[in-house]
């Protein structure tokens, strides 16, 4: 069966309650529960994850990674500052899509280099958090493709 990892990083615990002009003000918990409803109508697992500490968030990514699922990272500020982060979704040749709740383009210029981008297959930004659906919904078949070569 085909899953889908969904990590998040440092602060998004606060999500619903942190600046909510910029990020809204549904929960992660909102948020893993709209995914949960799309993974059961889809046949996906899905597993929902959330930490505030880099080195958590580097083993997650290669959990994933090594079990053959499909990474949606938020990293949050990591983004922008962690070359552990890209070197984990490399190493383990992960299949990757960047999400940001907000348009990080549009806001403060040290949000605008991502250091795992390159090694992503897409970044989705500025939906809110429908970002976290549409990121779901194109990673799927990416990982159903992959699922068929391999079989």
């Amino acid at each position: 069966m085909v899953a889908v990892h969904v990590l998040n990083g440092p602060n998004l615990n606060l999500l619903g309650t942190r600046e909510p002009g910029t990020y809204g003000a549904v929960t992660l918990a909102g948020v893993e529960e709209r995914l949960q409803r799309r993974a059961e109508a889809a046949g996906v697992d899905l597993v929902f994850r959330q930490t505030n500490f880099e080195g958590e968030l580097v083993t997650f990514i290669q959990e994933a990674g090594i079990a053959g699922a499909g990474v949606v990272i938020n990293a949050g500020a990591y983004t922008h500052t962690s070359v552990a982060l890209r070197d984990a979704i490399k190493g383990v040749d992960a299949l990757a899509i960047e999400v940001h709740i907000s348009n990080v383009h549009a806001r403060e210029e040290f949000r605008h280099h991502s250091y795992m981008a390159p090694v992503c297959v897409g970044v989705i930004c500025g939906f809110g958090v429908a970002s976290y659906e549409l990121a779901f919904d194109a990673i799927v078949p990416l990982l159903e493709k992959r699922a068929a070569k391999a079989a």
